[in-house]
């Protein structure tokens, strides 16, 4: 369809079902098609009124880590869920093989020829890398590329652990998908293209959880044991009747000089599978690390200890988890994810940076815990140290809840989200 044609269908509520299908409600779906028509009008702007002929829609939604905090990286289990946050783009497909995409408050677009697959060094961490990574991938795995033009904007923040990267990468990997190969990639080849960008041409040692979960939609629980060929499977379970909100929480703090703290985790954790003759805990049997407890503390140390206590419960605990959402026990599955958030902070000890006096994280969670136990759920959400949080919220505790958590780290702090049931695709009218 044209332009003018999509803004027929956005404005007379043509597209209301499949809107709501992605975005949790009619007001959500009213909001998203203002969204959807801000960037028809940016599309005219950034390539002329006579572009737009063959115009498509597309959404690739953002996630939330539920269970598996810190697992994956020594082949253990996760389990996360798409939301209702979302990178949206119009675009048409162009002759040549070039891609251009103008990204919401940028002031440049980004350029690649999708035909030029090696990985450049002056394109490492940015949004080009992953644009020419994603493509090079799909050529070299049998699929079509090609060139199109494109606006982009997103609600999936920078740097809000609801992972933007991954759901640009799959976007672009669907895009490609729908102009160049009528739709017959599957969702997770399209996150693996989205893995070996991030890893490959960006320049960051991601998994595949955030791109998996954004390419399949709902809640997905993924078993990393053959890392090659990780197990990857959609949750049948259907929280919308439960009366319980989903609750992000950005409690501030700088991620600039956490890294050396990120790393010691697996790091720590792979040091305990080498004493113990493997090279991830995934190989270890959890009998025979508590066996020779003892004997290690001296080889690796206490924290290395704990955190692999915390690997080992939290892998068992993922599997425990989907059990419990699949045969709709919910207060079994709340009791899992407070279970879990604990072993982070007391085990892995990723809830504050040791001796900082900004402790936001902690600070968050025994809040929720003052006004959430025994109602609802709450844990640190992704890498932590610093930044986000995560609670389920009865409704009756929803406004108490945020207005604490806003009133503490400020306005809009607290934002509330739903899980999608779609993972990315293109709109259909």
């Amino acid at each position: 369809m044209n332009l003018s044609e999509w803004k027929t269908q956005l404005g007379g509520g043509k597209l209301s079902r499949a809107m709501t299908s992605l975005y949790g409600n009619a007001m959500a779906a009213q909001h998203a098609a203002a969204r959807y028509n801000q960037l028809l009008d940016m599309f005219v702007r950034r390539f002329g009124s006579a572009a737009g002929a063959c115009a498509a829609l597309f959404s690739a939604p953002g996630r939330v880590e539920v269970g598996g905090n810190h697992t994956d990286h020594n082949h253990g289990r996760v389990l996360a869920a798409a939301i209702n946050l979302d990178t949206i783009a119009v675009a048409e497909p162009v002759a040549e093989p070039r891609v251009t995409i103008w990204s919401e408050g940028y002031e440049a677009p980004f350029v690649v020829d999708a035909d030029e697959g090696a990985p450049r060094r002056d394109e490492q961490g940015t949004s080009q890398s992953l644009i020419r990574g994603v493509a090079a991938w799909l050529s070299a795995n049998g699929h079509r590329v090609g060139g199109f033009r494109a606006c982009v904007a997103s609600q999936v923040a920078v740097g809000s652990g609801l992972s933007s990267s991954a759901a640009f990468e799959v976007l672009v990997g669907t895009i490609f998908n729908h102009f160049y190969n009528d739709g017959r990639v599957a969702p997770s080849a399209i996150a693996i293209a989205g893995r070996h960008a991030e890893n490959h041409f960006f320049g960051k040692p991601s998994g595949l959880m955030d791109q998996m979960t954004s390419a399949v939609g709902g809640f997905v629980t993924i078993d990393f044991a053959d890392p090659a060929r990780p197990q990857v499977r959609q949750v049948n379970c259907d929280l919308s009747a439960s009366g319980l909100a989903l609750v992000v929480t950005n409690t501030g703090g700088s991620h600039a000089d956490l890294t050396p703290h990120y790393a010691a985790i697996p790091n720590e954790m792979k040091a305990v599978a080498r004493a113990m003759g493997a090279e991830t805990l995934r190989d270890v049997s959890t009998d025979a690390f508590h066996a020779r407890i003892g004997d290690l503390r001296t080889a690796v140390g206490d924290r290395a200890l704990l955190r692999a206590l915390h690997f080992f419960g939290d892998n068992a605990r993922v599997v425990e988890q989907v059990t419990a959402l699949e045969a709709g026990d919910l207060p079994r599955f709340l009791a899992l994810l407070i279970e879990s958030g604990r072993s982070s902070w007391m085990h892995l000890q990723n809830c504050y940076v040791p001796g900082a006096a900004d402790q936001g994280l902690a600070l968050a969670l025994a809040l929720s815990e003052e006004i959430l136990r025994g109602r609802g759920a709450w844990r640190v959400h992704g890498g932590g140290f610093a930044g986000t949080i995560l609670a389920f919220v009865p409704e009756s505790l929803l406004h108490r809840y945020t207005a604490c958590m806003d009133g503490v780290f400020g306005a809009g702090a607290a934002q509330i989200l739903h899980v999608r049931s779609v993972g990315a695709t293109v709109l259909q009218p």
